[in-house]
């Protein structure tokens, strides 16, 4: 198949799931249930692809755990985000070493 034909079905795609709201809500929504869960549904998605890829980027389910759960509890106090995804990074290695996942 040709690029542009890829282009083409990639362009119709992002097209379709921006105007389907828009056909089927023409009107302001008033429905206090529509509207909560319209708000979460961002957050729900993106919990559903990063928490696979937290727990098999690493190879090992320890060092994902570990590293989870460093990453929640730093994140709970509002640090930044460098500090968050450093400690947590650093948490799997460590480990990783003390399992002896990871060879020194």
């Amino acid at each position: 198949m040709s690029i542009a034909i890829y282009i083409l079905v990639m362009a119709g795609v992002t097209y379709i799931i921006r105007m389907v709201p828009f056909a089927f809500f023409r009107k302001k929504i008033n429905s206090v249930f529509l509207k909560s869960l319209l708000y979460y549904v961002p957050y729900a998605v993106l919990s559903a692809m990063t928490i696979p890829a937290i727990f098999y980027s690493t190879g090992n389910i320890y060092t994902a755990i570990a590293g989870t759960v460093v990453a929640l509890i730093l994140a709970y106090f509002d640090l930044p985000l460098i500090v968050v995804a450093l400690s947590a990074s650093a948490a799997a290695f460590i480990i990783g070493i003390v399992f002896g996942i990871v060879p020194l």
